[in-house]
């Protein structure tokens, strides 16, 4: 299949032929020209690039290439190794930095890897930086320097550097924490999730059981964090009689969360618990994706606040925060964005914040979620062929749904205002696909609508 170019960088499967796969000479060609962007970007002629991988299979041969490429181009090289997608993020920041590389192909499968660039606020690129970038590239405008002038590499590990900013942080209440005794189940779906959130909830003085824990990168299931792919973790919390459960993806930027009971507080709520809490100490306006659960726009409105509406993608909620200043955001995958710790899904923020949170009501966390309101969604996925005629597809689906409102910014999606259900079809950032999002205050209902919109793309 086709590389996939997008504000989420370079992704492919690793292994196949140049063009259908994220081969060696990729890697060298998009890193050659992240460095050439990074240099005339900075305008200044010795850089330094942050460079982090999540523990995949092939992570370490990529990381080699890449490193070595950037080398080559007279960019210094910080190697954090093994770290998350927020570490890295916050590493560009702490040192100063001028990019940074994350070598992680996300919630993907074991044979897909990744770029993904980030500028020198430790932040995804925005559309117009990444077509600078793609033009770079097809180009291929970019020279090497001479043997005196190539970069140094060190090695640094931020681990422990990210777990401290977050217990710091001023909403984390790690007394309150603490005081309440909780054990928690990770699954870390062998990737680095199973090396920094045992030691965060250590942090905290919560009991850790892992699983999944050992980062050997042969992902024990599905690595997306969707309730389907999580049946061991449910069970585990059950028997170890946990007060919860925590999953991240391979590169720990998603949170899901299991209730103490195996039911799952849902991925679309992460972001709206976390919301509450913050909107109860901080008033102020929230972001969140146009295909994320209407529950945060209800919260936001009993608050006094707004909801805003970005399209689907991590740069493009940032972008919509800052704009609005927004105290809080991220998207309903259960990514969290705090922005006064970075500007970034972050995982770990968002396990501290909701213990906090947690803790401070002296609930469970099945009695906290029947706190926010009840709504359903379906997520469903249609594999693109190489004929796909999306323009036809999407002209069926507005002349189908022509009696209600309808927005394209991101894709098509409908809102139903009668009962505020909603739709939205959308090509993925990061894989071959349409993907269908439903939402409505009942399951019969939105298992309806998905499959309606489902046979009105493949008919």
């Amino acid at each position: 299949m086709p590389l996939i170019k997008s504000i989420s960088g370079i992704r492919g499967t690793i292994g196949g032929v140049v063009g259908d796969a994220l081969t060696p000479p990729d890697l060298l060609k998009f890193t050659a020209a992240y460095a050439h962007w990074v240099i005339s970007s900075a305008q200044k002629s010795r850089c330094k690039v942050v460079v982090g991988r999540d523990a995949r299979l092939s992570g370490i041969m990529v990381s080699k290439l890449v490193n070595a490429t950037l080398q080559s181009n007279g960019v210094d090289v910080i190697d954090a190794g093994l770290a998350t997608t927020p570490t890295v993020e916050m590493a560009v920041c702490w040192e100063g930095a001028d990019g940074g590389i994350v070598l992680s192909a996300s919630h993907n499968p074991r044979e897909w890897n990744a770029l993904k660039l980030l500028n020198s606020s430790g932040e995804f690129l925005q559309t117009k930086d990444a077509a600078t970038l793609l033009s770079i590239a097809e180009r291929e405008d970019f020279c090497y320097v001479p043997v005196d002038q190539l970069g140094q590499y060190i090695k640094k590990d931020y681990t422990q550097q990210h777990i401290d900013a977050v217990i710091g942080h001023p909403l984390v209440d790690v007394e309150a924490i603490y005081r309440c005794g909780y054990k928690a189940v990770v699954d870390g779906v062998n990737s680095v999730g199973g090396i920094i959130i045992p030691k965060l909830l250590e942090n905290l003085g919560v009991t850790c059981i892992p699983l999944f824990c050992e980062p050997t990168g042969d992902f024990a299931h599905n690595p997306e964090p969707l309730p389907q792919h999580l049946t061991e973790l449910s069970k585990r919390v059950v028997l170890e009689k946990a007060d919860l459960g925590f999953a991240v993806d391979p590169d720990v930027d998603r949170l899901s969360i299991v209730c103490e009971d195996g039911s799952f507080f849902g991925e679309e709520f992460t972001l709206v618990a976390i919301a509450d809490y913050v909107l109860g100490i901080r008033k102020g306006d929230v972001v969140s994706n146009l295909a994320s659960s209407r529950a945060l726009s209800d919260l936001a409105h009993q608050y006094g606040v707004t909801r805003y509406a970005s399209a689907v993608g991590e740069a493009h909620v940032v972008k919509e925060m800052k704009q609005r200043n927004a105290v809080v955001g991220g998207e309903g995958n259960g990514g969290v964005i705090i922005p006064d710790l970075h500007y970034g899904r972050d995982a770990l923020i968002g396990i501290a914040l909701f213990l906090t949170h947690l803790a401070k009501k002296k609930i469970s966390c099945s009695q906290l979620k029947k706190h926010y309101p009840l709504y359903f969604m379906a997520k469903e996925r249609v594999e693109l062929s190489t004929d796909f005629d999306q323009p036809a597809v999407f002209a069926r689906i507005k002349e189908h749904f022509k009696s209600q409102t309808i927005s394209e910014a991101d894709g098509i999606k409908v809102d139903f205002e009668s009962d505020k259900s909603w739709i939205i079809v959308r090509a993925s950032n990061t894989e071959p696909i349409l993907r269908i999002y439903a939402e409505a205050p009942t399951l019969e209902e939105v298992q309806a609508l998905a499959q309606e919109v489902k046979r009105l793309i493949i008919s």
